[in-house]
């Protein structure tokens, strides 16, 4: 069983900010990824069809043979995650607890931004989750709906990106706060963008760094970690799904991941199931 990857799912390019967390964290383990680039982004759909997804990625993951779930989507993880805990046979583990916890540690003031996509906002989970842990501080929740597409298009470097940054980041500009958590996995890819707009005394909280403290945790506690001896017999191997278009996937994942010889394979829908199609090693 500890020989398995570990399994992560994501509507498009941002679980791969918590797949190089991973990497860097935990480089005896093997990785999963399927990105569904082709039906991103989910912020705005409705909660229930988002939890269809996310079962058709985590039953797409599980056939392949995985030891662990990571939700590596915020929307995702608002929609899924407990019921998917209870169902499925192996462990499961989403961004949202690992994000608030971080931010309440790290707030000396006790004023919490959270961005997100909208599905996640309005879903309230952040707010909710940290004021389930602490009664005494505040939370102010805002999407930013145009921060995925910004992302999956490749606009962040666009004459008007900071524009469009500023304006979606205003409503928190004058709340106060002293920590902002990313609550969307593409975020932390803007991340020197949202912080030169939100000014140095703000502490941006990127929740791929905190979850992947927990998959650490579990996998010691459930005795499926693989050791550096494991890894020297059998290397560890990452393959990457897509949905989207197989070549622009890898651009952008191997620019994030600073690996040109990534495993990247095309995925198709059909229906209620996603197949492989076919691959390519670069």
């Amino acid at each position: 069983m500890k020989e398995l990857p570990i399994g992560f799912i994501d509507s498009g390019f941002g679980g791969l900010t918590v797949v190089k967390q991973s990497l860097k964290q935990l480089p005896n383990e093997s990785i999963l990824f399927i990105g569904d680039n082709a039906r991103c982004p989910y912020g705005p759909r409705p909660l229930e069809e988002v939890k269809k997804y996310i079962w058709q990625l985590s039953n797409f993951l599980r056939e392949k043979g995985i030891k662990m779930l990571v939700i590596a989507c915020n929307t995702g993880t608002a929609a899924a995650l407990e019921e998917l805990k209870k169902t499925l046979p192996i462990p499961v583990v989403g961004v949202i607890a690992p994000g608030s916890r971080a931010a309440i540690i790290q707030t000396n003031n006790k004023k919490i931004g959270v961005i997100g996509t909208l599905g996640t906002i309005k879903s309230q989970i952040y707010e909710n989750t940290i004021t389930n842990k602490t009664n005494d501080v505040t939370v102010k929740g805002i999407a930013c709906p145009s921060f995925v597409d910004m992302v999956e298009t490749g606009q962040l470097y666009s004459g008007r990106a900071k524009d469009k940054v500023t304006q979606e980041l205003s409503p928190i500009l004058d709340e106060e706060i002293d920590t902002l958590v990313l609550g969307c996995t593409h975020y932390p890819l803007m991340r020197d963008l949202i912080q030169e707009v939100v000014g140095p005394k703000v502490h941006l909280i990127d929740s791929g760094v905190e979850t992947i403290n927990d998959v650490s945790m579990l996998l010691d506690y459930f005795n499926l970690s693989r050791t550096a001896s494991d890894a020297a017999m059998q290397s560890p191997k990452h393959i990457f799904y897509t949905t989207g278009d197989a070549d622009r996937f890898h651009r952008m994942a191997s620019d994030w991941l600073n690996q040109d010889d990534l495993d990247i394979r095309k995925c198709e829908i059909k229906g209620e199931v996603i197949y492989e199609t076919y691959y390519s090693e670069s």
